[in-house]
């Protein structure tokens, strides 16, 4: 933990503030307005409740919790010609954030914590704290960047955002190192069940999907996509066995053991936490680097890791006859020691496009330097239909260290009239910490 006389929130209470005016605009802003939602709408004794939690005891049945695990979605479309900033894990790196944020107000983007720029907005995807000393100041940042920009500023949630990840890897901690007594972890942790974790964000009839980790067979937004005038949906019971049955089709082609998995592992559920009855895909999925990799992979560590194909299928079949879900924006897939994917982040200037045709499996393991010369690297790319795109980490942290890069990488996405014309800026910063 770094001293105490430089921290620049010397008392818990100053985070509190921004937590419970977090609170208010959650309880009183358009998440709580029925007519915002498809389906049930969130509930004044539940999902709105904020003097409890799924995670803590209910007074009268201590065995089980005291309101349910509730994750939704939301859609945020944007007009043509708006530009969408897009931020990966930051894992208490409040360095790399700082960084960002000045490049954003000297290019004109942000004055101060205040968006500047009318056509302009923010997504941050997940994993804000955690394996870094700053995650405190990290998310006042953030919550200070909400609060100032209530319909521009958005926050999901990532794999760590979920109490027992923070506390086996050092948010709690930190908290009780840098507060003690007065740190509110539970406040913080419920903070995180008014973060979607899973976006849709686009225009016209083209979206993204973002979100911290990967797919979701079991989940259709299509009602949600094709709705005038709703922007949020409760995930309900994920039927991945269902969808699966009901689309022999998806791994038909796919290799014996990829079946095989799909067979064993996906099942019908209803999330009754992140981690339970099992991971939560949006949060904990990932995806394989190269095209001739395995269709459906899983990690009993982990979560299920997509192929190409079996990808594409799904991001076709997620959108609707007039509403094309096109690609996937996401962080999660890093390493603190180099491996395959580090080492395209790394080459790819901090954000990797899957499954390009300049590469291959003889390519999984030669070095940054190799891989720089057959990777897209350009500050502008395209966005090919139903691609998935990888953030970098934030470099100032064990990553960056042992995967060895000391620059930051955020995207801009410029949104057209034509899918075929929204392009992705590519921005490096340098970190001074």
């Amino acid at each position: 933990m770094p001293p105490k006389k430089l921290l620049p929130l010397a008392r818990f209470a100053e985070f509190d503030e921004v937590l419970s005016a977090f609170f208010v605009i959650c309880k009183t802003g358009a998440l709580a307005q029925a007519t915002n939602w498809v389906g049930q709408p969130p509930a004044t004794n539940a999902f709105l409740n904020t003097a409890t939690a799924y995670f803590l005891p209910s007074p009268t049945a201590p065995s089980s919790s005291a309101i349910p695990f509730e994750p939704f979605t939301q859609k945020l479309t944007v007009p043509d010609k708006s530009e969408i900033f897009f931020r990966a894990d930051l894992h208490g790196d409040v360095h790399s954030l700082i960084a960002n944020l000045t490049w954003l107000n000297e290019q004109g983007y942000l004055r101060g914590f205040g968006i500047a720029r009318t056509n302009f907005h923010m997504i941050f995807l997940g994993d804000y704290t955690d394996r870094g000393s700053y995650g405190v100041e990290v998310l006042y940042t953030l919550l200070r960047m909400k609060l100032a920009n209530p319909d521009k500023v958005f926050l999901l949630r990532g794999n760590h955002e979920e109490v027992s990840l923070q506390l086996r890897y050092g948010f709690v901690a930190e908290g009780r190192a840098k507060y003690g007594a007065s740190f509110d972890a539970a406040k913080v942790e419920r903070a995180y069940d008014f973060f979607p974790v899973v976006i849709y964000t686009g225009s016209g009839d083209n979206f993204i999907q973002c979100n911290h980790g990967g797919m979701e067979p079991g989940f259709a937004p299509g009602a949600l996509l094709d709705s005038a005038t709703a922007s949020f949906q409760f995930l309900g019971i994920l039927e991945q066995k269902k969808f699966s049955a009901a689309h022999p089709e998806w791994l038909a082609d796919a290799d014996n053991e990829s079946r095989r998995t799909a067979a064993k592992f996906l099942r019908d559920f209803h999330p009754t936490d992140p981690l339970s009855p099992v991971t939560l895909g949006f949060m904990w999925n990932d995806f394989t680097v190269v095209a001739d990799e395995p269709q459906l992979a899983f990690n009993p560590e982990r979560s299920f890791i997509y192929g190409a194909r079996a990808t594409q299928f799904l991001l076709r079949n997620t959108g609707t006859k007039t509403k094309q879900v096109q690609a996937v924006f996401r962080g999660h897939q890093h390493s603190s020691a180099p491996n395959p994917m580090m080492r395209r982040l790394v080459a790819s200037r901090g954000v990797f496009r899957h499954w390009q045709d300049s590469d291959s499996p003889a390519l999984l393991n030669v070095s940054v330097k190799k891989l720089a010369t057959v990777l897209e690297q350009d500050g502008v790319r395209s966005i090919p239909p139903h691609s998935v795109w990888t953030f970098n980490v934030s470099p100032d942290s064990v990553y960056g260290e042992a995967c060895g890069f000391d620059f930051d990488a955020f995207g801009i996405l410029k949104i057209a009239g034509q899918i075929s014309d929204w392009r992705l800026q590519v921005v490096n910063v340098p970190v001074k910490p």
